[in-house]
């Protein structure tokens, strides 16, 4: 049996067009998915009390601690979808709160003994970022920072970007961007 696919909803508005995208994206994938939403507090961010407390857990070995619940679960996944719309420049804060949580040694990722680099203990090889925004975006550093990380502590090699922008733009055809970006998506 397949895992399910892990959906990241870091989207807070019922009408959400960059859900909607990610929901068509999902349908298009097929198979069940998984949803972690972001918006309910799935991931708080980390602060001091939380740090330490994270840091006695690892020190005790005990990574099946309710903490790292996240990180187990990205970890497991074999395909990742995250919807992130394009805040100032980036994304919500919610979806670097849960980079946070799901950025754990021992359980995504490691470091070589020999040269210090992190090793990734991920399965997932593949990750979408679907993006909307209502201008325009000539360069998604949301996108950007998530293949940094996918790379360099996940392994995640094939991350991808399916993104309509331009939407609240004045005499923009809302309907005609998103389907431009749909029939440029490729599986």
């Amino acid at each position: 049996m397949t895992a399910p696919i892990l959906h990241v909803d870091s989207t807070v508005r019922p009408e959400s067009r960059t859900a909607a995208l990610a929901r068509w994206l999902l349908g298009r994938i097929g198979g069940s998915v998984e949803t972690v939403r972001l918006a309910e507090g799935a991931a708080a961010p980390l602060d001091g009390s939380a740090l330490r407390r994270r840091e006695a857990l690892l020190a005790e070995g005990r990574l099946d601690a309710p903490e790292f619940a996240l990180a187990r679960q990205f970890a497991a996944a074999e395909r990742i979808v995250v919807s992130a719309p394009y805040w100032d420049l980036l994304f919500p804060a919610s979806l670097r709160a849960y980079f946070e949580r799901v950025c754990v040694v021992g359980i995504t990722f490691a470091y070589d003994p020999t040269t210090g680099a992190p090793v990734s203990l991920c399965r997932a090889r593949s990750l979408v970022y679907v993006c909307t925004a209502g201008g325009p975006v000539p360069r998604n550093l949301g996108f950007e920072y998530v293949r940094e990380l996918c790379s360099a502590f996940f392994g995640i090699q094939d991350v991808r970007l399916l993104q309509a922008d331009g939407l609240d733009l004045p005499g923009a055809d809302v309907d005609a961007l998103l389907a431009r970006a749909k029939a440029m998506w490729t599986p």
